[in-house]
């Protein structure tokens, strides 16, 4: 199956639920693109989304509560361990949640972990276009998101708060406007979505 056809079917198994159609599609994209490089890489779910099998099973159970069956034989499997920025990253989302909801702190181990990945934040999360991402990060990690007054690229930005407020060394200079990367970090967001690149037939990685 597609990613794109695999992401349509997750959202249909929303059907019926309380969670807003919004998260179900969030969900939905993150899940669909993690299954396909799961299956391309050979690698478990959990450590493409950063959950372990309990609390992933759990998180469908009660956003994708038709898509269960297909989760459930993942319960056992273990968390993966996170290296130390992913770490840093995650423990950052959690503190700048809006409501500190479960589905809140699920979403905070899962963008941390996609955020592992080489491409921009939105692709990896399989998100359709960057608006998507600025709209989740504004409704569920309002605190954080309200803080990217210049509009910088998102995973720059979190790893830029780090450097700030946890005292790391992750960027070179103290000052964006003094910086070899500045464009790198302000520049535009664009690209094809990666559910639409397996469309075409092209590799998710």
């Amino acid at each position: 199956m597609r990613a794109e056809d695999l992401h349509a079917w997750l959202v249909a198994q929303g059907t019926g639920t309380e969670c807003d159609r919004f998260d179900v599609h969030v969900l939905a994209s993150i899940l669909a693109i993690a299954l396909i490089q799961s299956r391309e890489r050979g690698l478990p779910l959990p450590g493409l989304v950063g959950l372990g099998g309990q609390d992933l099973v759990a998180l469908v159970g009660a956003m994708l509560p038709g898509a269960l069956s297909r989760f459930q034989t993942m319960a056992d499997l273990p968390a993966p361990v996170p290296d130390e920025n992913e770490s840093i990253l995650r423990d950052l989302l959690r503190r700048g949640t809006s409501e500190g909801s479960e589905w809140e702190y699920g979403l905070a181990a899962m963008v941390a972990r996609r955020a592992m990945e080489p491409h921009h934040l939105w692709q990896d999360l399989g998100l359709r276009h960057r608006r998507e991402l600025s709209w989740m990060l504004e409704r569920h990690f309002e605190p954080l998101a309200r803080r990217n007054t210049g509009d910088m690229k998102w995973k720059k930005f979190f790893f830029r708060l780090i450097c700030r407020d946890e005292g790391y060394r992750l960027c070179s200079t103290p000052v964006c406007d003094e910086c070899d990367d500045f464009d790198a970090c302000f520049g535009a967001e664009d690209g094809e979505s990666l559910l639409a690149r397996t469309a075409a037939g092209r590799p998710a990685a």
